[in-house]
């Protein structure tokens, strides 16, 4: 091959590396699931934990997506917020806000709960990820105004940060013993299922909020 011949070959490669590479180079969008034990997956067995459900979920959609388990049993609002700094640095393309059960279990003031539930969307939005907000619903013994006041947090939210909101976590799940675990609170495999099919479709339109640069 002459020199010449080389440099028109090398050429036209680069050109279609150029041309397909980002097709073939794109990596798994990321998306950052950060919560409680309903998000890390108490209880359950090792892949049918929400995260990992709704991975599966997107890939058979033909949707290449990483869902970090950013999940920990326990967590207040106020551990979220201690935290979220160093589950941004992973640089996650989008985020799924789940926060709050604990709050109310342990019947912390719902003002103090909205506040730093807002201080974590308000570093989401300061990175530029879009975010589904789970919602989640008071315990009924606290009485009507407790009740009244944390179940309006989120909406509250997503509609103060422009933020889609999934209503009720546990939509379809609670208070049913076939989709719970012993303790009444955690889903098990089969309600894991229920609820990752009922917020699949919410997940869809968070990933077309994606910034086309970052797919």
């Amino acid at each position: 091959m002459t020199f010449r011949r080389f440099k028109q070959v090398l050429g036209a490669t680069l050109l279609l590396a150029a041309v397909c590479g980002p097709t073939f180079a794109a990596k798994p969008l990321k998306i950052l699931m950060f919560g409680t034990s309903l998000t890390q997956g108490l209880g359950l067995p090792p892949g049918t934990e929400l995260p990992a459900v709704l991975a599966k979920k997107l890939g058979a959609a033909g949707i290449p997506a990483q869902v970090v388990n950013a999940g920990v049993s326990g967590d207040t609002s106020a551990d979220g917020l201690s935290r979220i700094d160093w589950s941004l640095a992973d640089h996650p393309d989008a985020a799924i806000v789940e926060l709050g059960s604990n709050d109310a279990l342990r019947g912390i003031d719902p003002a103090q709960t909205e506040k730093n539930i807002a201080a974590v969307l308000t570093k989401l939005k300061a990175a530029h990820v879009p975010v589904l907000l789970l919602g989640m619903k008071a315990p009924r013994n606290l009485g009507a105004q407790y009740d009244a006041a944390f179940d309006a947090i989120y909406p509250k939210l997503a509609h103060q940060f422009g933020d889609m909101l999934y209503p009720f976590v546990l939509d379809g799940v609670a208070l049913d013993p076939k989709l719970n675990q012993a303790d009444g609170i955690h889903p098990n495999p089969a309600g894991t299922q229920v609820i990752a099919a009922r917020m699949f479709p919410y997940v869809q339109k968070l990933i077309a909020e994606i910034p086309k640069g970052r797919h």
